[in-house]
Protein backbone atom coordinates (compact mmCIF):
# COMPACT_ATOMS: atom_id res chain seq x y z
CA UNK A 1 0.00 0.00 0.00
CA UNK A 2 2.83 2.42 0.85
CA UNK A 3 4.55 1.63 -2.45
CA UNK A 4 1.32 2.29 -4.29
CA UNK A 5 0.87 5.63 -2.58
CA UNK A 6 4.47 6.59 -3.33
CA UNK A 7 4.03 5.70 -7.02
CA UNK A 8 0.76 7.58 -7.19
CA UNK A 9 2.20 10.73 -5.62
CA UNK A 10 5.38 10.56 -7.71
CA UNK A 11 3.43 10.43 -10.97
CA UNK A 12 1.19 13.29 -9.89
CA UNK A 13 4.22 15.36 -8.89
CA UNK A 14 5.98 14.59 -12.18
CA UNK A 15 3.03 15.73 -14.26
CA UNK A 16 2.56 18.79 -12.10
CA UNK A 17 6.17 19.82 -12.77
CA UNK A 18 5.78 19.18 -16.53
CA UNK A 19 2.56 21.17 -16.73
CA UNK A 20 4.03 24.08 -14.73
CA UNK A 21 7.09 24.15 -16.98
CA UNK A 22 4.99 24.15 -20.15
CA UNK A 23 2.61 26.79 -18.83
CA UNK A 24 5.59 28.97 -17.87
CA UNK A 25 7.09 28.56 -21.35
CA UNK A 26 3.79 29.42 -23.00
CA UNK A 27 3.36 32.44 -20.74
CA UNK A 28 6.73 33.94 -21.64
CA UNK A 29 6.31 33.14 -25.34
CA UNK A 30 2.88 34.72 -25.53
CA UNK A 31 4.07 37.72 -23.50
CA UNK A 32 6.84 38.30 -26.03
CA UNK A 33 4.42 38.02 -28.95
CA UNK A 34 1.95 40.39 -27.31
CA UNK A 35 4.72 42.89 -26.56
CA UNK A 36 5.90 42.80 -30.17
CA UNK A 37 2.37 43.23 -31.49
CA UNK A 38 1.76 46.12 -29.08
CA UNK A 39 4.93 47.84 -30.26
CA UNK A 40 3.96 47.41 -33.90
CA UNK A 41 0.45 48.68 -33.23
CA UNK A 42 1.80 51.73 -31.38
CA UNK A 43 4.11 52.50 -34.31
CA UNK A 44 1.16 52.36 -36.68
CA UNK A 45 -1.07 54.50 -34.46
CA UNK A 46 1.41 57.38 -34.10
CA UNK A 47 1.20 58.58 -37.73
CA UNK A 48 -2.51 57.76 -37.74
CA UNK A 49 -3.18 60.06 -34.80
CA UNK A 50 -1.05 62.76 -36.45
CA UNK A 51 -3.18 62.45 -39.57
CA UNK A 52 -6.41 62.73 -37.55
CA UNK A 53 -5.14 65.86 -35.80
CA UNK A 54 -4.10 67.63 -39.00
CA UNK A 55 -7.04 66.63 -41.17
CA UNK A 56 -9.94 66.56 -38.67
CA UNK A 57 -9.11 68.33 -35.42
CA UNK A 58 -7.23 71.25 -36.96
CA UNK A 59 -10.32 72.45 -38.91
CA UNK A 60 -12.30 72.08 -35.69
CA UNK A 61 -9.83 74.28 -33.79
CA UNK A 62 -9.80 76.83 -36.61
CA UNK A 63 -13.59 77.05 -36.64
CA UNK A 64 -13.79 77.26 -32.83
CA UNK A 65 -11.15 80.01 -32.69
CA UNK A 66 -12.77 82.07 -35.46
CA UNK A 67 -16.23 81.43 -34.02
CA UNK A 68 -15.24 83.27 -30.84
CA UNK A 69 -14.02 86.36 -32.68
CA UNK A 70 -15.75 89.64 -31.96
CA UNK A 71 -15.83 90.44 -35.69
CA UNK A 72 -17.98 87.40 -36.44
CA UNK A 73 -20.46 88.09 -33.63
CA UNK A 74 -20.71 91.72 -34.78
CA UNK A 75 -21.49 90.59 -38.34
CA UNK A 76 -24.22 88.17 -37.23
CA UNK A 77 -25.95 90.14 -34.49
CA UNK A 78 -27.00 93.02 -36.74
CA UNK A 79 -30.74 93.24 -37.31
CA UNK A 80 -30.01 94.08 -40.95
CA UNK A 81 -27.10 91.96 -42.21
CA UNK A 82 -24.52 93.52 -44.49
CA UNK A 83 -24.11 90.80 -47.15
CA UNK A 84 -21.15 92.46 -48.84
CA UNK A 85 -19.31 92.64 -45.53
CA UNK A 86 -20.13 88.98 -44.75
CA UNK A 87 -18.91 87.74 -48.16
CA UNK A 88 -15.76 89.81 -47.81
CA UNK A 89 -14.97 88.31 -44.37
CA UNK A 90 -15.64 84.76 -45.57
CA UNK A 91 -13.49 85.21 -48.67
CA UNK A 92 -10.63 86.59 -46.56
CA UNK A 93 -10.77 83.55 -44.24
CA UNK A 94 -10.81 81.13 -47.18
CA UNK A 95 -7.75 82.78 -48.69
CA UNK A 96 -5.92 82.68 -45.35
CA UNK A 97 -6.73 79.11 -44.25
CA UNK A 98 -7.42 77.31 -47.53
CA UNK A 99 -10.78 76.03 -46.26
CA UNK A 100 -14.40 76.66 -47.20
CA UNK A 101 -16.34 78.84 -44.72
CA UNK A 102 -20.00 79.76 -44.31
CA UNK A 103 -22.31 81.75 -42.06
CA UNK A 104 -25.91 80.58 -41.51
CA UNK A 105 -27.94 83.42 -40.00
CA UNK A 106 -30.86 82.74 -37.68
CA UNK A 107 -32.13 86.29 -38.15
CA UNK A 108 -32.10 86.27 -41.98
CA UNK A 109 -32.52 82.49 -42.40
CA UNK A 110 -29.87 82.62 -45.12
CA UNK A 111 -26.60 80.69 -45.52
CA UNK A 112 -23.71 82.72 -46.94
CA UNK A 113 -20.81 80.74 -48.46
CA UNK A 114 -17.21 81.86 -49.00
CA UNK A 115 -17.52 81.09 -52.72
CA UNK A 116 -19.99 83.99 -53.00
CA UNK A 117 -23.18 81.90 -53.10
CA UNK A 118 -26.04 81.99 -50.65
CA UNK A 119 -28.91 79.66 -49.78
CA UNK A 120 -32.28 80.38 -48.18
CA UNK A 121 -32.73 78.27 -45.03
CA UNK A 122 -36.27 76.99 -45.60
CA UNK A 123 -37.55 74.37 -43.18
CA UNK A 124 -38.31 71.17 -45.05
CA UNK A 125 -35.80 71.97 -47.80
CA UNK A 126 -32.58 72.56 -45.85
CA UNK A 127 -32.62 69.86 -43.22
CA UNK A 128 -29.21 70.24 -41.55
CA UNK A 129 -29.84 73.70 -40.09
CA UNK A 130 -33.08 72.89 -38.31
CA UNK A 131 -31.78 69.47 -37.28
CA UNK A 132 -28.59 70.73 -35.61
CA UNK A 133 -30.09 73.95 -34.24
CA UNK A 134 -31.84 71.90 -31.54
CA UNK A 135 -28.75 69.78 -30.70
CA UNK A 136 -27.22 70.30 -27.27
CA UNK A 137 -23.70 70.18 -28.69
CA UNK A 138 -22.16 73.46 -29.86
CA UNK A 139 -19.87 71.75 -32.41
CA UNK A 140 -21.28 69.29 -34.96
CA UNK A 141 -19.51 67.35 -37.70
CA UNK A 142 -21.45 66.50 -40.84
CA UNK A 143 -21.13 65.52 -44.49
CA UNK A 144 -22.94 67.64 -47.05
CA UNK A 145 -22.99 69.62 -50.32
CA UNK A 146 -23.50 66.53 -52.41
CA UNK A 147 -22.53 67.93 -55.81
CA UNK A 148 -19.03 68.34 -54.34
CA UNK A 149 -19.13 66.38 -51.09
CA UNK A 150 -17.60 68.23 -48.13
CA UNK A 151 -16.78 67.50 -44.52
CA UNK A 152 -18.28 70.30 -42.41
CA UNK A 153 -17.80 71.45 -38.83
CA UNK A 154 -20.69 73.63 -37.66
CA UNK A 155 -20.17 75.95 -34.66
CA UNK A 156 -23.12 77.61 -32.90
CA UNK A 157 -22.69 81.36 -32.45
CA UNK A 158 -24.24 83.33 -29.54
CA UNK A 159 -24.23 87.02 -28.67
CA UNK A 160 -23.11 88.37 -25.28
CA UNK A 161 -26.54 87.73 -23.76
CA UNK A 162 -26.55 84.10 -24.92
CA UNK A 163 -28.97 84.59 -27.82
CA UNK A 164 -28.48 82.09 -30.65
CA UNK A 165 -27.34 83.93 -33.80
CA UNK A 166 -26.83 80.99 -36.15
CA UNK A 167 -23.95 78.81 -37.33
CA UNK A 168 -20.43 79.53 -38.43
CA UNK A 169 -18.82 76.64 -40.25
CA UNK A 170 -15.73 75.37 -41.95
CA UNK A 171 -15.77 72.86 -44.79
CA UNK A 172 -13.24 70.68 -46.52
CA UNK A 173 -13.74 68.78 -49.76
CA UNK A 174 -13.68 65.00 -49.36
CA UNK A 175 -11.50 64.83 -52.47
CA UNK A 176 -8.66 66.25 -50.40
CA UNK A 177 -9.22 63.57 -47.74
CA UNK A 178 -9.13 60.82 -50.36
CA UNK A 179 -5.80 62.13 -51.65
CA UNK A 180 -4.25 62.33 -48.17
CA UNK A 181 -5.59 58.90 -47.15
CA UNK A 182 -4.32 57.36 -50.38
CA UNK A 183 -0.83 58.73 -49.76
CA UNK A 184 -0.87 57.43 -46.20
CA UNK A 185 -2.11 54.00 -47.30
CA UNK A 186 0.68 53.66 -49.85
CA UNK A 187 3.25 54.55 -47.20
CA UNK A 188 1.94 52.54 -44.22
CA UNK A 189 -0.58 50.12 -45.74
CA UNK A 190 -3.43 50.98 -43.38
CA UNK A 191 -7.08 51.81 -44.04
CA UNK A 192 -9.21 54.35 -42.16
CA UNK A 193 -12.92 54.31 -41.34
CA UNK A 194 -14.53 57.30 -39.60
CA UNK A 195 -17.87 56.04 -38.27
CA UNK A 196 -20.64 57.99 -36.51
CA UNK A 197 -22.81 56.74 -33.63
CA UNK A 198 -25.28 55.10 -36.04
CA UNK A 199 -22.57 53.08 -37.78
CA UNK A 200 -22.58 55.25 -40.93
CA UNK A 201 -19.15 55.67 -42.55
CA UNK A 202 -18.49 59.41 -42.70
CA UNK A 203 -14.92 59.32 -44.06
CA UNK A 204 -12.75 56.51 -45.38
CA UNK A 205 -9.44 55.81 -47.12
CA UNK A 206 -11.51 53.62 -49.47
CA UNK A 207 -13.06 56.04 -51.97
CA UNK A 208 -15.88 53.59 -52.73
CA UNK A 209 -17.14 53.89 -49.12
CA UNK A 210 -17.37 57.68 -49.02
CA UNK A 211 -20.89 59.12 -49.08
CA UNK A 212 -22.33 60.44 -52.31
CA UNK A 213 -25.72 62.06 -52.82
CA UNK A 214 -26.58 61.58 -49.12
CA UNK A 215 -26.17 57.81 -49.47
CA UNK A 216 -23.98 56.59 -46.58
CA UNK A 217 -22.41 53.15 -46.33
CA UNK A 218 -23.08 51.50 -42.97
CA UNK A 219 -20.67 49.19 -41.17
CA UNK A 220 -23.28 46.42 -41.32
CA UNK A 221 -22.95 46.41 -45.12
CA UNK A 222 -19.28 45.40 -44.98
CA UNK A 223 -18.64 41.62 -45.32
CA UNK A 224 -15.87 41.56 -42.71
CA UNK A 225 -18.10 43.29 -40.16
CA UNK A 226 -20.94 40.81 -40.75
CA UNK A 227 -18.50 37.94 -40.11
CA UNK A 228 -17.68 39.13 -36.57
CA UNK A 229 -19.15 37.24 -33.57
CA UNK A 230 -22.64 38.36 -32.53
CA UNK A 231 -21.36 39.45 -29.11
CA UNK A 232 -18.72 41.72 -30.66
CA UNK A 233 -21.31 43.32 -32.94
CA UNK A 234 -23.84 43.74 -30.12
CA UNK A 235 -21.29 45.44 -27.84
CA UNK A 236 -19.58 47.29 -30.73
CA UNK A 237 -16.25 46.09 -29.28
CA UNK A 238 -14.05 46.04 -32.39
CA UNK A 239 -10.75 47.02 -30.78
CA UNK A 240 -8.03 44.37 -31.33
CA UNK A 241 -10.37 42.17 -33.40
CA UNK A 242 -8.71 40.08 -36.10
CA UNK A 243 -10.59 40.21 -39.41
CA UNK A 244 -10.06 38.97 -42.96
CA UNK A 245 -10.46 41.30 -45.95
CA UNK A 246 -9.93 39.85 -49.42
CA UNK A 247 -8.07 36.92 -47.93
CA UNK A 248 -5.67 39.07 -45.88
CA UNK A 249 -5.66 39.31 -42.08
CA UNK A 250 -6.12 42.74 -40.50
CA UNK A 251 -6.09 43.95 -36.91
CA UNK A 252 -8.56 46.66 -35.87
CA UNK A 253 -7.54 49.55 -33.62
CA UNK A 254 -10.02 52.14 -32.31
CA UNK A 255 -9.52 55.87 -31.77
CA UNK A 256 -12.44 57.81 -30.28
CA UNK A 257 -13.33 61.30 -31.52
CA UNK A 258 -15.67 62.48 -28.75
CA UNK A 259 -15.77 65.98 -30.25
CA UNK A 260 -18.02 64.60 -33.01
CA UNK A 261 -19.29 61.37 -31.45
CA UNK A 262 -17.26 59.45 -34.04
CA UNK A 263 -14.98 56.44 -33.83
CA UNK A 264 -11.95 55.97 -36.08
CA UNK A 265 -11.16 52.36 -37.01
CA UNK A 266 -7.62 51.73 -38.20
CA UNK A 267 -7.38 48.49 -40.19
CA UNK A 268 -3.79 47.24 -39.95
CA UNK A 269 -2.73 44.41 -42.31
CA UNK A 270 -0.79 41.59 -40.69
CA UNK A 271 2.12 39.94 -42.37
CA UNK A 272 0.93 36.56 -43.68
CA UNK A 273 4.03 34.76 -42.46
CA UNK A 274 3.75 36.22 -38.97
CA UNK A 275 0.09 35.19 -38.76
CA UNK A 276 0.94 31.64 -39.84
CA UNK A 277 3.73 31.37 -37.25
CA UNK A 278 1.49 32.68 -34.47
CA UNK A 279 -1.35 30.34 -35.36
CA UNK A 280 1.01 27.37 -35.71
CA UNK A 281 2.59 28.13 -32.33
CA UNK A 282 -0.78 28.42 -30.60
CA UNK A 283 -1.99 25.20 -32.24
CA UNK A 284 1.15 23.32 -31.15
CA UNK A 285 0.87 24.50 -27.55
CA UNK A 286 -2.80 23.65 -27.32
CA UNK A 287 -2.20 20.21 -28.85
CA UNK A 288 0.62 19.52 -26.40
CA UNK A 289 -1.51 20.51 -23.42
CA UNK A 290 -4.38 18.32 -24.62
CA UNK A 291 -2.05 15.32 -24.99
CA UNK A 292 -0.58 15.83 -21.52
CA UNK A 293 -4.02 16.21 -19.98
CA UNK A 294 -5.28 13.06 -21.73
CA UNK A 295 -2.20 11.13 -20.58
CA UNK A 296 -2.72 12.39 -17.04
CA UNK A 297 -6.33 11.22 -17.04
CA UNK A 298 -5.31 7.83 -18.44
CA UNK A 299 -2.71 7.19 -15.75
CA UNK A 300 -4.97 8.50 -13.00
CA UNK A 301 -7.79 6.16 -14.03
CA UNK A 302 -5.37 3.22 -14.32
CA UNK A 303 -4.20 3.91 -10.78
CA UNK A 304 -7.79 4.05 -9.61
CA UNK A 305 -8.64 0.68 -11.12
CA UNK A 306 -5.41 -0.86 -9.82
CA UNK A 307 -6.29 0.36 -6.36
CA UNK A 308 -9.80 -1.02 -6.64
CA UNK A 309 -8.50 -4.42 -7.77
CA UNK A 310 -5.72 -4.53 -5.17
CA UNK A 311 -7.85 -3.63 -2.14
CA UNK A 312 -11.56 -3.94 -2.87
CA UNK A 313 -12.24 -4.62 0.78
CA UNK A 314 -11.28 -1.05 1.65
CA UNK A 315 -14.18 0.41 -0.36
CA UNK A 316 -17.14 0.02 1.98
CA UNK A 317 -20.10 2.29 1.28
CA UNK A 318 -22.71 3.41 3.79
CA UNK A 319 -25.29 3.33 1.02
CA UNK A 320 -24.79 -0.44 0.73
CA UNK A 321 -26.31 -0.75 4.19
CA UNK A 322 -29.52 1.08 3.29
CA UNK A 323 -32.66 -1.00 2.73
CA UNK A 324 -33.56 -1.66 -0.91
CA UNK A 325 -37.02 -1.49 -2.50
CA UNK A 326 -38.13 -4.85 -1.20
CA UNK A 327 -37.17 -3.99 2.36
CA UNK A 328 -38.73 -0.53 2.03
CA UNK A 329 -42.03 -2.07 0.96
CA UNK A 330 -42.01 -4.27 4.06
CA UNK A 331 -41.24 -1.26 6.26
CA UNK A 332 -44.05 0.70 4.58
CA UNK A 333 -46.57 -2.02 5.43
CA UNK A 334 -45.45 -2.07 9.05
CA UNK A 335 -45.61 1.71 9.38
CA UNK A 336 -49.08 2.05 7.83
CA UNK A 337 -50.36 -0.62 10.25
CA UNK A 338 -48.96 1.23 13.28
CA UNK A 339 -49.51 4.88 12.31
CA UNK A 340 -52.52 6.84 11.06
CA UNK A 341 -50.61 8.93 8.47
CA UNK A 342 -47.36 8.88 6.58
CA UNK A 343 -45.39 11.17 4.26
CA UNK A 344 -42.98 10.01 1.59
CA UNK A 345 -40.08 12.02 0.17
CA UNK A 346 -38.18 10.92 -2.91
CA UNK A 347 -34.71 12.49 -3.25
CA UNK A 348 -32.85 12.63 -6.58
CA UNK A 349 -29.23 13.83 -6.83
CA UNK A 350 -29.20 16.30 -9.72
CA UNK A 351 -27.09 15.37 -12.77
CA UNK A 352 -25.67 12.32 -11.02
CA UNK A 353 -24.73 10.67 -14.31
CA UNK A 354 -22.70 13.75 -15.25
CA UNK A 355 -20.90 13.55 -11.90
CA UNK A 356 -20.00 9.93 -12.65
CA UNK A 357 -18.86 10.79 -16.17
CA UNK A 358 -16.84 13.85 -15.21
CA UNK A 359 -15.31 12.79 -11.90
CA UNK A 360 -15.51 8.97 -12.01
CA UNK A 361 -17.65 6.36 -10.29
CA UNK A 362 -15.56 6.51 -7.14
CA UNK A 363 -16.48 10.19 -6.76
CA UNK A 364 -20.11 9.31 -7.46
CA UNK A 365 -20.08 6.76 -4.64
CA UNK A 366 -18.56 9.36 -2.33
CA UNK A 367 -21.40 11.73 -3.19
CA UNK A 368 -24.02 9.04 -2.44
CA UNK A 369 -22.41 8.37 0.94
CA UNK A 370 -22.18 12.07 1.76
CA UNK A 371 -25.81 12.80 0.81
CA UNK A 372 -27.26 9.72 2.54
CA UNK A 373 -25.28 10.50 5.70
CA UNK A 374 -26.54 14.09 5.69
CA UNK A 375 -30.16 13.00 5.21
CA UNK A 376 -29.91 10.39 7.96
CA UNK A 377 -28.58 12.96 10.42
CA UNK A 378 -31.81 15.01 10.03
CA UNK A 379 -34.30 12.17 10.51
CA UNK A 380 -36.12 10.94 13.61
CA UNK A 381 -35.53 7.51 15.09
CA UNK A 382 -38.77 6.16 13.65
CA UNK A 383 -38.14 7.53 10.14
CA UNK A 384 -36.71 5.21 7.48
CA UNK A 385 -34.20 6.04 4.75
CA UNK A 386 -33.70 3.66 1.83
CA UNK A 387 -32.37 3.36 -1.74
CA UNK A 388 -34.98 3.90 -4.42
CA UNK A 389 -32.68 3.75 -7.47
CA UNK A 390 -29.00 4.29 -8.32
CA UNK A 391 -29.16 8.04 -7.56
CA UNK A 392 -32.47 8.27 -5.67
CA UNK A 393 -33.34 7.84 -2.01
CA UNK A 394 -36.73 7.34 -0.35
CA UNK A 395 -37.70 8.62 3.08
CA UNK A 396 -40.69 7.21 5.04
CA UNK A 397 -42.00 9.68 7.63
CA UNK A 398 -44.72 8.24 9.90
CA UNK A 399 -47.04 10.69 11.66
CA UNK A 400 -45.74 13.63 9.66
CA UNK A 401 -48.10 15.82 7.64
CA UNK A 402 -47.37 17.19 4.14
CA UNK A 403 -46.45 20.68 5.38
CA UNK A 404 -43.90 19.35 7.83
CA UNK A 405 -42.58 16.96 5.16
CA UNK A 406 -42.24 19.89 2.74
CA UNK A 407 -40.32 21.92 5.34
CA UNK A 408 -38.03 18.96 6.03
CA UNK A 409 -37.41 18.53 2.30
CA UNK A 410 -36.53 22.22 1.99
CA UNK A 411 -34.08 21.90 4.89
CA UNK A 412 -32.45 18.88 3.27
CA UNK A 413 -32.37 20.59 -0.16
CA UNK A 414 -30.62 23.65 1.27
CA UNK A 415 -28.20 21.55 3.31
CA UNK A 416 -27.17 19.40 0.35
CA UNK A 417 -26.60 22.52 -1.79
CA UNK A 418 -24.05 23.81 0.72
CA UNK A 419 -22.38 20.46 1.46
CA UNK A 420 -18.63 20.69 0.80
CA UNK A 421 -17.70 18.54 -2.23
CA UNK A 422 -15.04 15.82 -1.97
CA UNK A 423 -11.68 17.42 -1.25
CA UNK A 424 -10.16 16.40 -4.59
CA UNK A 425 -13.09 17.80 -6.60
CA UNK A 426 -13.49 21.31 -5.24
CA UNK A 427 -15.35 22.55 -8.35
CA UNK A 428 -18.13 19.95 -8.06
CA UNK A 429 -21.64 21.42 -7.78
CA UNK A 430 -23.94 19.26 -5.66
CA UNK A 431 -27.72 19.72 -5.48
CA UNK A 432 -30.81 17.50 -5.20
CA UNK A 433 -34.49 17.61 -6.17
CA UNK A 434 -37.35 16.44 -3.96
CA UNK A 435 -40.84 15.02 -4.51
CA UNK A 436 -43.26 14.85 -1.55
CA UNK A 437 -46.51 12.91 -1.13
CA UNK A 438 -48.76 12.05 1.83
CA UNK A 439 -51.47 9.63 2.86
CA UNK A 440 -53.80 9.67 5.88
CA UNK A 441 -55.47 6.38 4.96
CA UNK A 442 -54.14 2.93 4.28
CA UNK A 443 -53.09 2.86 0.65
CA UNK A 444 -50.71 0.79 -1.42
CA UNK A 445 -47.13 2.01 -1.44
CA UNK A 446 -47.22 2.14 -5.23
CA UNK A 447 -50.08 4.67 -5.14
CA UNK A 448 -48.31 6.99 -2.71
CA UNK A 449 -44.88 6.76 -4.33
CA UNK A 450 -46.42 7.35 -7.77
CA UNK A 451 -47.53 10.81 -6.61
CA UNK A 452 -44.13 11.45 -5.02
CA UNK A 453 -42.47 10.50 -8.32
CA UNK A 454 -44.75 12.86 -10.24
CA UNK A 455 -43.77 15.65 -7.84
CA UNK A 456 -40.09 14.77 -8.29
CA UNK A 457 -40.41 14.85 -12.09
CA UNK A 458 -42.05 18.28 -11.77
CA UNK A 459 -39.10 19.52 -9.70
CA UNK A 460 -36.74 18.32 -12.46
CA UNK A 461 -38.78 19.99 -15.20
CA UNK A 462 -38.88 23.26 -13.26
CA UNK A 463 -35.09 23.45 -13.14
CA UNK A 464 -33.87 21.03 -10.40
CA UNK A 465 -32.70 21.86 -6.88
CA UNK A 466 -36.38 22.28 -5.98
CA UNK A 467 -39.07 20.75 -3.76
CA UNK A 468 -42.48 19.87 -5.21
CA UNK A 469 -45.50 18.34 -3.48
CA UNK A 470 -48.28 16.27 -5.02
CA UNK A 471 -51.08 15.11 -2.74
CA UNK A 472 -53.52 12.26 -3.43
CA UNK A 473 -57.07 13.36 -4.22
CA UNK A 474 -59.50 12.14 -1.59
Amino acid sequence: MNAFRTLHRSILLLFAVVVIAIVTLVHFSISKIVAEQSRAQQQSLSPAISLIVTQILKPLHVSEALGKSRELVTLMEKSQLDEAEIFSALDRMEQEFGLTFFIASEEARVQYNSDGTKLDLIEGEVSWYFKYRDYEADAIADIGKWEDTHFYIDIKIYDDSGKFLGFFGVGKSLKSFVSVFDTYKRQYGYDFLFVDGQGDIMLSSDASLIAANADFTNLTELPWYASLPDKVIAENALNNQLITINGNDHLIAEVALPQFGWTVYLLSPLDARQAEISQGFIFSVVTLLVIIFALFLLIYNLLYYFRRDMQPELIIRNTHRLPDRTQIEESYSELTNKHSSLSIILVDIDDFMKINDQYGRNAGDDVLDKVSGFIASHLRDKDILGRWSSEEFIILLPDMGPHEAHDLAQTLRHGIAILPPPAEFADMQLTASFGVSFTATKRSMHEVTAHAEDALYQARRDGRNLVRVQLIDA
